[in-house]
């Protein structure tokens, strides 16, 4: 138990200081979509392991397309907004499905623009990934939703990327646990 203590303690030391690139650092460069894949794989690998599944392809980068969720490439060259779209529906697919993330982007546009959106969830994103890792780390923390109103166009935003953080967490344990299993001895 103590060594699942301890792997759990180090997950999130590890995580701890988990950033994403704000609008204004996303490259300003057009993209092929084999570089945009990576790109995305190199924000995110650090949170959510490719071990079961891909992060992104680009058969799910052509459904984005032809669903709505992102705009048609130019010339097959990817923007800086197709990036900040992919990272956001490349987390979001861990707990919400594709029509409520396209409805979720398309409200958060119009309410406060796409620039403003994009770096509101990397700002909620962290601050959850923040409050697992100091949860794994045993410290002190503040509720998972404090005591305050919260704005109505703010729910979605906030309770999804808490949702994606605590599942990150559950999964994490739950892999500790069952290597804690295979590892114990039958008259135990």
């Amino acid at each position: 138990m103590e060594k699942m203590r301890e792997q759990l303690v180090a997950w999130g030391t590890d995580i701890e200081t988990f950033r994403l690139p704000r609008w204004e650092e996303l490259p300003d460069l057009e993209l092929y979509m084999d570089q945009v894949i990576t790109l995305i794989d190199r924000y995110l690998s650090p949170i959510i392991q490719g071990e079961k599944h891909p992060l992104l392809t680009s058969s799910m980068v052509n459904n984005y397309v032809k669903q709505g969720l992102i705009p048609a490439p130019v010339k097959k060259r990817y923007k800086k907004q197709h990036v900040a779209f992919l990272i956001a529906i490349t987390t979001l697919k861990q707990v919400l499905t594709i029509p409520e993330i396209k409805d979720g982007i398309l409200f958060q546009g119009k309410v406060i623009g796409i620039r403003e959106a994009y770096n509101l969830f990397c700002e909620e994103q962290e601050a959850a990934i923040h409050l697992i890792s100091q949860q794994a780390q045993g410290k002190e923390q503040a509720p998972l939703i404090l005591n305050q109103t919260m704005a109505v166009e703010m729910i979605a935003v906030k309770t999804a990327t808490l949702s994606f953080a605590l599942k990150l967490l559950a999964e994490q344990t739950i892999m500790l646990e069952t290597d804690y299993l295979k590892g114990e001895k039958p008259n135990e």
